[in-house]
């Protein structure tokens, strides 16, 4: 009995780390498109979709991202949400480039006078964007945060559907994703 017991560990034993193996394989490290179009990609653009974050926590409704071209080229971001009262609350912050394709930028929230802070800046790597500059699919080097972005507040299914594939082969957990109405 003892002997089957553990032939039987063994067989489950071995076929968990396959199966663990296999899912592995199927996923990738979350990589930055090569190159961004900064003045493509500055304007309005509508979160379709994210991962839960503190710094959304309070967001129900209405939550946007406004960038822009800054003289000394940084990009000027402004997020923006409604919350439960109906009040639109937001927070603006600079985006500082980290490759020469602009894909793979820092994120600062900070006052200006603390933004030289070290380890307070978050990644923001565009993981897809269309080649028309309407949806993107934004990370970073971990599976932390994500967000579907769009042009437009409503996205077809398909193409949201293509965007969720996108971030399940870089390992995201997209049965975490919130959407919150426009």
């Amino acid at each position: 009995m003892n002997m089957r017991f553990k032939s039987v560990f063994a067989v489950t034993a071995l076929a968990i780390i396959s199966l663990s193996t296999t899912i592995r394989a199927e996923t990738a490290a979350p990589q930055a498109v090569d190159q961004v179009d900064i003045q493509q990609y500055a304007g309005k653009w509508y979160e379709i979709a994210h991962l839960p974050m503190y710094f959304q926590r309070k967001c129900v409704s209405n939550i946007t991202a406004q960038y822009s071209l800054n003289a000394d080229q940084t990009m000027r971001v402004l997020n923006s949400c409604r919350i439960a009262n109906g009040e639109l609350i937001s927070s603006e912050g600079v985006a500082y480039s980290q490759n020469a394709g602009n894909s793979k930028l820092k994120v600062s929230f900070l006052p200006q006078g603390l933004r030289w802070i070290p380890f307070t800046k978050g990644h923001y790597w565009v993981l897809r964007v269309d080649p028309e500059y309407k949806v993107a699919l934004v990370g970073g080097p971990s599976n932390k945060y994500l967000w579907i972005l769009s042009r437009e507040p409503q996205l077809d299914e398909a193409t949201y559907q293509s965007y969720l594939e996108t971030a399940k082969h870089y390992g995201y957990d997209v049965t975490k994703l919130i959407k919150l109405p426009h």
